[in-house]
């Protein structure tokens, strides 16, 4: 699992501008899931399982200023 969390961790610049966008902003929620249990928080599992609806509808914009401003995600 680790090897998925540094995969998109040095995804490029653009493709990760990409999965900001609202379809495919599950990508940065099972990324924050797999994240939660590679470091056994559970609250980034809790937060990366209700990032699945939200991000979808509101919370991408969230996502994509973080990608943007070349800064960690929020809850990551």
């Amino acid at each position: 699992m680790k090897e998925i969390i540094s995969a998109l961790d040095n995804l490029p610049w653009v493709i990760k501008i990409i999965f900001c966008l609202p379809a495919l902003n599950v990508i940065w929620a099972i990324y924050r899931i797999i994240k939660g249990v590679v470091e056994s928080d559970p609250v980034k599992i809790l937060i990366g399982i209700l990032w699945i609806p939200l991000g979808a509808t509101a919370l991408w914009i969230l996502d994509l200023v973080f990608v943007l401003a070349k800064k960690p995600l929020l809850f990551s």
